[in-house]
């Protein structure tokens, strides 16, 4: 049974998001949306739910439609409110005094423990806001469910916990998921919309399967396209030949002959149309200095603490070897950023118990992008700590993905997306032979995923990373530490690891 119905939708705001789409929305239905950054995944969201208006095009909803749609941010009016009394705020004042049973049962039934619930919502971490938006769209027990990158500040546990509790929903219960989590997707979808400007392409599969079969359709465009420009140039060389003759023996019957192939020519050029190009979100390059040193890292027994000084872990003997992607595993709480901003600060010259090889030249980025300062601008920060003049910065910051009119403004307009790419361009432009990277696909898209995997491999870039994007790290890395209990211990692979984590109760 069809919920909504999508007809020749678009949104256009300076140059389209989307234009002419078309998607039926049926009961059973688990959509993966996927999109580049900036490319109108939450402007579609928002059309679906009624919360914008598009440009041009029409949605039917069923009668009486109750849409739920969980956003990427809790409102500031809420964040004052415990998790508790915000989820019973959402429900009508009726149903709040009668019913608040139903919060008990959302807030069990998405594992929140007891204590979080009774904490303001501004004093937990991103994860569980994300979860407490969710328990406030379902406990109004909507009909049609909308997520916004729901994968996003969650440890592999949570994403578990939220794989198994979409799987539990009621099968007539659609669920439309706008994500960057190629794992996640291929577990929790049956179709995938590819939202474009131009010819968004929906498949009956889920991500992987359906992004074999986009690059598949993608390649038979691009050959129709070739094929339809190579008819038009035979039927003008046709043309030309017999209007050679034509004029020479003076008939007017290979005259006409000829004016009718040239119009068969333009008719089909004018039919062509090449295979989808996507407008780049920016790229993203790396670079690799390179270095002589044996070893750049050397962690001696060292002991990682919290910051009231509580034992964690210790390394025991570690090297970090010029070439090694490693990938620090571990669950939440257990002391990997400890890790990695202990040796970052080692590496910037505070003393501390990480040896470093002096030839290192570190370059580092943490998950929320603190490295950049809000009242500064992206080009403040490139002209700043690089000594580069004002237009090569402008134009790598283009490059980069950061347009020009985005160039002097502040830190905190730009997207999560646009953030990523300009810490990814600061990274390059240090020049280093080793990178610390936690959580560096946090705000990229699936193009940006692929493209900073592909940057690291082919560079032989030297990495310490921390990630909970299970496709990520198991593409990119090559050595694997694991945090056991006490111990920092060297495993052969991720898999046991996030499975563990991923079913852990």
């Amino acid at each position: 049974m069809t919920v909504m119905n999508i007809n020749a939708l678009s949104v256009i705001l300076g140059d389209p998001l989307f234009e002419d789409l078309n998607l039926t929305i049926s009961k059973g239905d688990r959509i993966g949306l996927v999109a580049a950054n900036g490319r109108g995944k939450t402007t579609f969201l928002e059309c679906l739910s009624g919360e914008s208006e598009p440009t041009n095009g029409s949605i039917t909803r069923a009668r009486g439609l109750r849409v739920g749609y969980v956003t990427q941010f809790v409102p500031d009016h809420a964040s004052t409110q415990t998790m508790y009394d915000w989820v019973l705020s959402t429900l009508p004042a009726e149903q709040a005094e009668y019913e608040s049973w139903r919060v008990d049962v959302v807030l069990g039934d998405l594992n929140i423990p007891y204590e979080l619930q009774q904490r303001p919502l501004r004093e937990l971490s991103g994860g569980w806001q994300r979860t407490a938006l969710l328990a406030a769209v379902w406990v109004k027990d909507p009909d049609i469910l909308l997520l916004d990158e729901p994968t996003n500040h969650l440890d592999l546990h949570r994403i578990g916990l939220l794989q198994d509790w979409l799987s539990g929903l009621p099968r007539d219960v659609p669920v439309v998921i706008a994500s960057h989590d190629r794992a996640f997707l291929d577990v929790t979808t049956n179709r995938t919309l590819f939202l474009r400007a131009e010819c968004s392409r929906v498949f009956s599969l889920p991500f992987a399967e359906a992004r074999a079969a986009l690059d598949e359709a993608d390649a038979a465009d691009q050959r129709r396209f070739a094929n339809d420009l190579n008819k038009a140039q035979q039927l003008r060389r046709q043309a030309a030949k017999l209007k050679n003759i034509g004029v020479n023996s003076g008939s007017d019957l290979l005259v006409t002959k000829t004016k009718q192939l040239n119009e068969r020519a333009a008719k089909i050029e004018a039919a062509a149309r090449p295979a989808h190009q996507d407008r780049s979100a920016g790229d993203i390059k790396l670079a690799n200095s390179g270095t002589h040193a044996k070893a750049l890292v050397t962690l001696d027994d060292v002991p990682v603490q919290t910051p009231d000084g509580r034992l964690l872990y210790k390394t025991g003997q570690k090297w970090i070897l010029p070439g090694d992607r490693i990938v620090l595993l571990g669950a939440n709480g257990t002391g990997k950023t400890q890790l990695v901003r202990m040796i970052q600060r080692s590496l910037d010259g505070t003393d501390g118990p990480v040896k470093c090889a002096p030839s290192v030249v570190p370059a580092y980025s943490d998950q929320h992008l603190s490295q950049f300062s809000d009242h500064h601008t992206p080009m403040t920060i490139v002209t700043g700590e690089f000594d580069i003049g004002d237009q090569r910065a402008r134009g790598v910051l283009a490059g980069a993905g950061v347009k020009i009119q985005m160039q002097d403004t502040k830190i905190e307009a730009l997207s999560g997306g646009q953030k990523a790419r300009l810490a990814m361009l600061v990274l390059r432009l240090k020049n280093p032979n080793f990178y610390l990277l936690d959580e560096p696909t946090n705000h990229l898209d699936i193009e940006g995923q692929e493209a900073l995997e592909d940057e690291l491999i082919a560079h032989n870039a030297s990495c310490l990373l921390v990630s909970h994007d299970r496709s990520f790290l198991r593409y990119v890395g090559n050595r694997f530490w694991l945090i056991n209990g006490k111990r920092l211990e060297e495993v052969e692979s991720p898999d046991t690891f996030l499975m563990g984590e991923m079913n852990a109760q």
